[in-house]
């Protein structure tokens, strides 16, 4: 018998093209509200390889939003920025 187990990556199959499998990746996020746009590059993601449809982590999600309510908090209309996973 083996010494440890090795650790499986979950892969989903798609929910928009029922085709596809989401696999771990990245992807560029744009979040639009009330005048402002948020556009976070590099953001990691499940990807389906079939149609591209991305699904973000809650975290991650929550870390967007977060950056989101600050940009429009500051009166920014466009802001790119590259994901920074701290």
């Amino acid at each position: 018998m083996g010494g440890g187990f090795q650790k499986e990556e979950k892969v989903m199959r798609c929910v928009i093209c029922k085709q596809g499998e989401a696999w771990p990746g990245k992807a560029t996020i744009t979040l639009e509200r009330d005048g402002t746009t948020l556009v976070v590059k590099g953001v990691p993601a499940n990807v389906c390889n079939t149609c591209g449809e991305k699904y973000v982590s809650e975290e991650v999600t929550a870390k967007l939003l977060k950056h989101a309510e600050e940009v429009a908090g500051a009166g920014v209309q466009v802001d790119v920025r590259e994901y920074i996973a701290a």
